[in-house]
């Protein structure tokens, strides 16, 4: 199994950015987890960051064909991207959203998510354990898919 990781805008500062509300670790240490659990799970980890919108959009597009799912913290892109909404939808594969904070308890900006509208599932508002759920999610969904057929 081989999934696609996107990180979007300025997560490329955690760790920096208002630790209060995101945290203290950083993108590098997020990504070591991801991929120390992915070991663990025999499965294989593609993991981009990008501070803009159509790198995100490409990225999807490119490698997507060779990935079997999708989770994406699509940062404040969630509540302004509809083009990003429909290349995640246009892939067709398993996407997971995932945000570090709980959105629906921000400002009400923030409470709206275009990605999460295609997405089949998000986690948020657990910090860096959202990831892990989604990764967890998405392997149990690929291994019952499996089993059963």
């Amino acid at each position: 199994m081989i999934i696609l990781v996107l990180h979007g805008p300025n997560l490329g500062l955690l760790g920096k950015r208002e630790p209060e509300i995101y945290g203290q670790t950083t993108l590098n240490q997020l990504n070591n987890m991801l991929f120390k659990e992915a070991d663990k799970r025999r499965i294989v980890l593609k993991i981009f960051q990008s501070n803009h919108e159509g790198r995100l959009i490409d990225l999807i597009e490119e490698i997507m064909d060779t990935s079997d799912a999708l989770i994406i913290n699509p940062g404040a892109l969630a509540h302004t991207s509809i083009a990003l909404m429909d290349a995640i939808k246009a892939s067709g594969k398993p996407t997971v959203e995932v945000h570090l904070t709980d959105i629906t308890k921000r400002e009400e900006f923030r409470q709206k998510s275009y990605i999460g509208m295609v997405a089949e599932k998000t986690f948020q508002g657990e910090g860096i354990q959202s990831y892990l759920d989604a990764l967890d999610y998405l392997i149990k969904k690929q291994r019952k898919g499996t089993a059963t057929g």
